[in-house]
């Protein structure tokens, strides 16, 4: 699980660069993530880690279903970095013995993300740039949160 979960996550973080131009440290989204969310997921059991990873990766590749029709990203490749997301999912949710526990607060982010970028922003390249930076930097954390999970294993 822990090679098919990096291979997948070098994937989409490779597939995610080639979107659009060099990430930069400047601007973010005008939307905080819940961090202590996190916090929380490092702490929780290996269920409960799969369950924050695979939602995570959820709400992200349906971020990215919205109107895309402002920027100008390749897209196949936007497809194939959905993919690469959705099969991450269903491959981390089969390994689930449990059923789901959906976080609100994770959810309500993602919402939040769409509303307050995307939509407020008129789905430009500008806001999709920013939500392209913040998705990378969910996908480095989920990678340290998946790795805490297979080592605790």
């Amino acid at each position: 699980m822990d090679h098919k979960f990096r291979q997948y996550s070098e994937n989409s973080l490779l597939l995610l660069a080639k979107l659009g131009g060099a990430f930069t440290e400047e601007d973010s989204a005008a939307v905080p993530f819940p961090h202590g969310l996190y916090t929380r997921a490092f702490k929780a059991s290996p269920e409960d880690k799969l369950a924050f990873i695979v939602q995570t990766i959820e709400e992200m590749a349906e971020l990215f279903e919205e109107d895309l029709d402002a920027v100008s990203w390749d897209d196949s490749r936007v497809e194939d970095f959905v993919n690469v997301l959705v099969q991450q999912g269903e491959g981390l949710r089969s390994c689930m013995v449990n059923r789901m526990k959906k976080s609100r607060k994770v959810h309500l982010y993602f919402k939040r993300l769409s509303h307050h970028v995307l939509e407020q922003m008129g789905h430009s390249a500008e806001a999709w740039e920013l939500i392209r930076k913040e998705i990378r930097s969910h996908l480095l954390r989920l990678d340290l949160l998946a790795s805490a999970t297979f080592i605790a294993n």
